[in-house]
């Protein structure tokens, strides 16, 4: 999982972007490896049984929408005929339907969306607004489901059929709503590797920094020490798991 990829980040995305040399060596770290990037569709349809995946198979998203992903690392991708999935928040965007001022760093637009959609990138949905999923009401939260879908489906002229959770949280509700909302795939976090029992609407990732040096980047997609690599972030995502929880439970109280 990566999101921005920039040699100079604003702060607000500093620690969760990669520089684009480092996004280089890391892609050509998968291809000596003899790994296969492959798109979250894909994957997708081979969960269900509508096709095959080739022998070593990884998935390299982008959340957000961020402009980086089509300067630097589409150049990258096409070089070694990688599939890739990027996930746009829709409100971020650039242009008409969008709203940058929420943005945390500069955003591609529509056009270069549709250039990265034309060079073989699914483009996701990652909702509107990237609020927590899990703290919205029923309305709010099918709207945020939903209005991504119907802008990507008519500006790009597919519908999309892959999701990511923003901040990576879901519970069961968030999840039927999304399955409801005609998406065939949602991606967490969880900084595991993805396996069939999660089912195929709570598959987990493995998040890509800016700290994440060559060495480390080539444990992590073999499956060595994630336990090490991700200790501090599994312990926030217990706080933060119990503060929503509370938080849901102060409102029903209400």
């Amino acid at each position: 999982m990566y999101h921005a990829i920039d040699p100079d980040p604003p702060a607000a995305t500093r620690r969760l972007s990669v520089t684009p040399d480092a996004f280089a060596t890391q892609m050509a770290l998968l291809a000596g490896a003899g790994m296969t990037p492959v798109t979250a569709a894909r994957l997708g349809e081979a969960w269900r049984g509508e096709g095959e995946l080739p022998g070593r198979p990884v998935l390299v998203t982008f959340d957000d929408g961020y402009a980086g992903v089509h300067t630097y690392a589409l150049p990258v991708l096409v070089s070694y005929g990688f599939g890739a999935t990027l996930f746009a928040t829709t409100g971020w965007l650039r242009g008409r339907g969008g709203q940058p001022g929420g943005a945390p760093g500069p955003m591609l637009d529509w056009p270069r969306l549709a250039e990265l959609a034309a060079e073989g990138v699914e483009i996701g949905g990652h909702t509107h607004t990237h609020p927590h999923l899990d703290q919205l009401t029923g309305a709010a939260l099918r709207a945020e489901v939903r209005r991504d879908a119907e802008l990507l489906g008519e500006r790009l002229g597919t519908r999309p059929v892959s999701f990511a959770y923003p901040f990576g949280h879901a519970d069961r509700r968030v999840r039927r709503e999304v399955r409801a909302a005609g998406w065939r795939q949602a991606l967490a976090v969880g900084n595991g590797l993805a396996r069939r029992r999660q089912g195929p609407y709570a598959l987990e990732r493995l998040t890509v920094r800016r700290r994440t040096g060559p060495d480390e980047f080539a444990r992590l997609v073999e499956g060595r020490g994630l336990l090490r690599a991700y200790a501090g972030d599994r312990a926030l995502t217990r706080g933060y798991g119990l503060v929503r929880a509370l938080r849901r439970s102060t409102r029903k109280a209400r």
